[in-house]
């Protein structure tokens, strides 16, 4: 039952890969209302070969973030932190960051996978953290630092994931969150603490890591400091370490009344998986490369990370270069105008990591894999839109064969859902319908892991019930699967043979 019906106040502070934002949240003990206060920009900064993350501006961001509050009148209990996941900082003796963190897209990590296996071996690691290998992983920023500048990490008092950094600096307090700390395959997932025999082939102490906290650890207060900064002064305001990795969040929010749902976490990134009480560590599961993130309340999502969004926003932006500025829904309505299913691209070659000319890259897969080169704007999208609902099916079947389970409904939260072309589109590849919303997905599991810390909501399915009640759910169904199921058999092809998996 919820425990208290009376109104409650909380901020939450959801950084995404490109923006970020600062919501008050307000629960009358059945729903939760959103207001956006503070919204902003999280641009990275290419300084000669590293790519870093603009960090002293995102603090200030934060504040702003504050000092709005404060100017509203609005109070709040508490406020916690989401961000993305295995990015950090480095903190020196005297307390000091050392530097700005690296964004994981930056190069720095190349060619480290394959160095690290010739000291501990793929299967060692994915037994002891059971992490899906993406070469962006904490783990090889972190080798490739000990490989390539020994000199700073030998400085490091403290390492300080993203968001658990931004909790330092308000409070003054290291922690590492528990979901957070999973992303970064060092994670022992049934013990959940570093793992030592990682950690010595590296080569690095498990003393440069702060202890690890369950999600809705209250930290304790802002500082005295930065309470008076932002006009705060005198104000009792919670500090909640909540599921600060935004992909754990984002399925708090997930509105399923059954266990054991299957979702798309969409955004920049597409998270596919199902939530389970226990690591789930095999051969299997290695194969196929899926991935576990301890999360809320025990639970675990058994994931596989698929890139999202990011094909769309990346060829946009290469467009505008080009001087062709196009809206979202631009986009879609070319994609519905081009002829359907000629070719197909796998969303996870590594072609298509990195910032640049993602329409000329689609070209070149389409011309490497001897398919129909698209030309135009249209003719690209629609590959584009085609080939990530396909891949969606690909990884979804892949889940049913890691757990057993057939899945009958698929769950979509996050930014994502407002792309309908992409939702319809992924009902009809998958054959299964589609329930989508919350677009809000990581403000709302942020918000509700404060309400069950704050003790106003009493457990996560309370607040699956809460969040269902907050804002409706549409419903896609399958279309055109005949069609679908020829265009998958194509595809399936091309993911198999162009698998990332080595």
């Amino acid at each position: 039952m919820i425990i208290e019906m009376k109104t409650v106040k909380v901020l939450a502070f959801d950084f995404g890969a490109s923006s970020g934002r600062a919501v008050v949240a307000e629960f009358d003990g059945e729903k939760i209302v959103l207001n956006e206060i503070h919204r902003f920009s999280n641009d990275p900064v290419q300084l000669g070969d590293t790519l870093f993350w603009d960090t002293p501006r995102q603090i200030f961001e934060i504040k702003q973030g504050l000092m709005k509050l404060a100017s509203s009148g609005i109070e709040t209990d508490s406020l916690g932190i989401d961000t993305w996941g295995v990015d950090f900082g480095l903190i020196g003796e005297d307390g000091r960051m050392l530097e700005n963190p690296v964004h994981y897209r930056d190069r720095r990590t190349s060619g480290m996978k394959d160095e690290l296996f010739k000291i501990i071996t793929r299967e060692k690691i994915y037994e002891l953290t059971g992490i899906q290998f993406m070469e962006i992983n904490t783990i090889y920023q972190l080798f490739a630092l000990v490989k390539k500048r020994p000199a700073l990490i030998s400085r490091a008092k403290r390492l300080l994931l993203i968001p658990d950094l931004f909790n330092y600096f308000l409070t003054g307090i290291m922690n590492t969150e528990l979901s957070m700390a999973s992303t970064t395959q060092l994670l022992d997932a049934n013990k959940k603490e570093y793992s030592p025999e990682i950690l010595n082939a590296l080569g690095i102490s498990a003393e440069l890591f702060p202890p690890v906290t369950d999600c809705g650890f209250i930290l304790g207060g802002i500082s005295d400091d930065v309470a008076a900064e932002v006009g705060l002064k005198g104000k009792k305001i919670k500090v909640i370490s909540v599921a600060a990795h935004d992909t754990q969040s984002a399925v708090i929010s997930v509105p399923a009344a059954e266990s054991g749902f299957a979702y798309i976490s969409s955004g920049t990134w597409s998270l596919i998986g199902t939530e389970l009480v226990a690591p789930l560590i095999n051969e299997t599961t290695l194969a196929y490369n899926f991935t576990n993130e301890l999360s809320a309340c025990g639970t675990v999502n058994f994931l596989k990370n698929v890139t999202g969004l990011w094909l769309i926003q990346e060829s946009r932006r290469a467009w505008r270069r080009e001087g062709s500025e196009y809206s979202y829904s631009q986009l879609e309505n070319l994609a519905l105008k081009a002829e359907p299913f000629v070719s197909f691209i796998d969303p996870d070659d590594p072609a298509f990591a990195t910032p640049g000319d993602i329409p000329g890259r689609v070209r070149e897969f389409c011309s490497r894999t001897g398919q129909h080169i698209p030309e135009t704007t249209g003719d690209i999208m629609r590959c584009i839109y085609e080939s990530l609902a396909l891949k969606y099916r690909y990884v979804l079947e892949n889940l049913e064969s890691c757990t057993g389970k057939r899945f009958e409904k698929l769950y979509v939260v996050g930014g994502g859902t407002k792309d309908t072309l992409l939702c319809a589109m992924t009902a009809s590849a998958c054959g299964i319908p589609v329930l989508s919303g919350p677009t809000e997905a990581t403000v709302y599991g942020n918000t509700v892991i404060q309400l069950i810390a704050l003790g106003k909501i009493s457990s996560l399915t309370e607040a699956r019930g809460v969040i269902a009640r907050s804002e409706p759910i549409k419903e896609y169904y399958p279309e055109s699967h005949i069609e679908w199921n020829s265009a998958y058999e194509k595809a399936k092809e091309i993911y198999i043979i162009n698998s990332a998996i080595k």
